[in-house]
C-alpha cells in the first residue's frame, strides 16, 4: 500500500473505475449474448435485442472498454444473422 497521500488516491480511484468498467463489459457482454439467444430462436423481440447490444457496444467503444472495430464487427455479425434469420 502507498504511503503518499495522492497514490493512496490514485489507487482507490484506479479499484473504482476497474469495477465500472467491469460492471459495463459484462452488462454489453450480456445484452449480446440476449441478443444472439432471441435471433436464434426467431423471437419477435430480436430487433429490439440488437438495437440494446449495439447500443452498448457502441458505449463500451466509446469509453475505451473495447475497441471500436471489435464493436463494429460484433455488431456486424449480430447483424448478418439477424437478416439471414429472417429472410
Amino acid at each position: 500500500m502507498p504511503n503518499i497521500k495522492s497514490a493512496i488516491k490514485r489507487v482507490k480511484t484506479n479499484e473504482a473505475r476497474y469495477a465500472r468498467n467491469i460492471q459495463a463489459k459484462s452488462n454489453m457482454r450480456s445484452a449480446v449474448k440476449k441478443s444472439e439467444a432471441a435471433i436464434a430462436n426467431n423471437d419477435a423481440n430480436a430487433a429490439e435485442s440488437f438495437a440494446l447490444a449495439a447500443s452498448k457496444l457502441d458505449k463500451a467503444a466509446a469509453k475505451g472498454l473495447i475497441h471500436k472495430n471489435a464493436a463494429a464487427r460484433k455488431k456486424s455479425r449480430l447483424m448478418k444473422r439477424m437478416n439471414t434469420a429472417n429472410a
